[in-house]
């Protein structure tokens, strides 16, 4: 099994995900682009002890952008929105890592 450090790259703390986890109960984070859904909820579960009802995954491409004559892009990354079942306290992000 992957150590949750591994898998778990950092969380996305942005307004809309700050919300998402209020009122949905949806927590959002960045992960290890060879990870699948079982990996993250298993990752999340041992991270914060939280039981997980469900895992989408999103494969974020990194933009074309410029700097005068020179073009370059940023990197492509994977996101994780993991839905937390009912009932389950909310999570502190710096509490379990």
């Amino acid at each position: 099994m992957k150590s949750p450090q591994t898998v778990l790259i950092r969380p996305l703390l942005t307004e809309k995900n700050l919300l998402a986890k209020e009122r949905r109960n949806t927590l959002a984070f960045e992960v290890a682009p060879s990870a699948n859904k079982i990996d993250v909820a298993r990752a999340v579960e041992a991270a914060f002890g939280a039981k997980v009802e469900a895992v989408r995954i999103v494969n974020a491409l990194g933009k074309w952008k410029r700097m005068g004559r020179t073009e370059g892009r940023r990197p492509d990354r994977k996101k994780a929105y993991v839905t937390l079942k009912k009932g389950q306290k909310p999570v502190e992000y710096f509490e379990g890592m």
